[in-house]
């Protein structure tokens, strides 16, 4: 298992679809998966700092674990299956791991709130090639809602290169 981390959010224009770039920690391979709008929304609000009066669904998540005396140990992407990314949430609770299965957008919008580390497999990461260029990435720290919000609608898939499969 590799350790990767979310590097970027992008809109592939083609598909009008979000996209979530996994790096891993100690390399450069990048492992992008396409997401759905409201799960983009939920990573790049938790990246943003962004917090509501009340929990949203991913918030909600969070509190279940913590409130059933769980820990989030880390989040494996585990296989593609049919263009399918498929994730698993392993969660330990005393002396019990408890493994559940969940979208990678979701498993991936709940590590960032519970600050669990996020792993691949090996494979995945050979799957996909990227001719990176660095793109221009927002200093989350110091951008408004707003800002975070307008900076990723105009993101370009080619920004991050040209992945291929």
């Amino acid at each position: 298992m590799i350790e990767v981390k979310v590097a970027h959010l992008g809109l592939d224009r083609a598909t009008n679809t979000p996209v979530v770039i996994l790096q891993e920690k100690e390399g450069e391979r990048v492992l992008p998966i396409w997401i759905g709008p409201a799960e983009a929304s939920a990573i790049a609000m938790e990246l943003g700092g962004v917090k509501f009066s009340r929990p949203l669904t991913h918030d909600l998540v969070k509190q279940i674990v913590l409130g059933l005396g769980a820990d989030l140990k880390r989040v494996l992407i585990s296989q593609v299956k049919e263009n399918t990314y498929y994730a698993e949430l392993h969660l330990h609770r005393d002396d019990h791991v408890i493994q559940i299965d969940a979208r990678p957008s979701d498993s991936i919008a709940v590590a960032l709130r519970l600050k669990a580390p996020i792993f691949t497999q090996e494979s995945l990461l050979e799957l996909t090639t990227i001719d990176t260029v660095d793109p221009v990435t927002p200093d989350s720290d110091k951008m408004d809602p707003e800002s975070l919000k307008t900076y990723l609608e105009n993101l370009d898939p080619q920004d991050f290169g040209k992945f291929t499969p």
